[in-house]
């Protein structure tokens, strides 16, 4: 891929931080997952997320929807410390999608199902709920397999749920782990356009990992990388594949873009 989200979009974001990570370390038995990290997500940006397998990407969602609790450190959302906010506020109080790398639907309701599934839960107003409800299954073009069970959807259809789900009530922080795992290069395009379309129609703030390191740097504006449970390099695209430290944390010597 020759260019890096040639279609970034830079009027609407400031740099206000909408999500930091404040000195988090974690962890597991003897093993060191996380070890003083700081991280921090700007209003209306697009953050990735880069590292080897086992670095804590993941970990690093599960402490921001409630799942982990840190050993120390601070989970700051618009300046309040949410640390002991149960996982059901963080997503109704502090508006946090998540879309996980597997599942996140219920296999045996109709994509329609799914979404209304959901919808009663954060939804109160029944006719804006139905509105949502069609709205999202426009944006996704979804309505050609609205009474289809979502176990027998493609691969890109249920990643397009997925994101429908998380968008249901109305996040202002969504979280992408692996979006592209696992799926063909013309569903990797359209997934890609709907992450940058997210953030630049409803400024959403949006944080993604995945291992498919070029399919993520076209379409973030910064990314992290990962190493021994720090950030050692940030940066844009363009300038984190010169960084020496990301070199030899993750890219290696031979990584292009293109």
């Amino acid at each position: 891929m020759s260019n890096i989200k040639k279609f970034r979009i830079k009027s609407f974001k400031d740099k206000n931080a909408i999500l930091r990570l404040e000195k988090i370390s974690l962890k597991f038995g003897r093993k060191i997952i996380l070890d003083n990290l700081n991280l921090h997500l700007n209003n209306g940006q697009i953050l990735g997320l880069l590292g080897p397998n086992g670095v804590g990407k993941s970990t690093i969602f599960n402490l921001i929807i409630g799942l982990v609790s840190p050993d120390y450190g601070s989970i700051i959302i618009d300046s309040k410390k949410i640390n002991e906010y149960p996982i059901y506020q963080r997503a109704i109080k502090f508006k946090i999608g998540f879309v996980p790398q597997n599942g996140g639907f219920f296999h045996d309701l109709t994509v329609d199902e799914n979404l209304k599934a959901i919808a009663e839960i954060t939804i109160t107003n029944s006719s804006y709920r139905e509105e949502k409800i069609n709205s999202l299954i426009s944006k996704f073009e979804l309505d050609s397999i609205r009474n289809i069970k979502a176990d027998f959807l493609s691969g890109g259809q249920k990643k397009k749920l997925v994101i429908a789900l998380a968008l249901v009530s109305d996040p202002k922080i969504l979280l992408l782990d692996e979006p592209f795992a696992a799926l063909d290069i013309m569903t990797i395009k359209t997934l890609q356009e709907i992450i940058v379309n997210l953030q630049s129609d409803n400024n959403i703030s949006v944080i993604l990992c995945d291992h498919q390191a070029r399919d993520l740097l076209a379409c973030v504006d910064t990314a992290a990388i990962i190493h021994n449970g720090k950030v050692v390099a940030q940066g844009t695209p363009s300038n984190l594949i010169q960084d020496i430290d990301a070199r030899n944390a993750y890219f290696g010597d031979s990584f292009k873009i293109s």
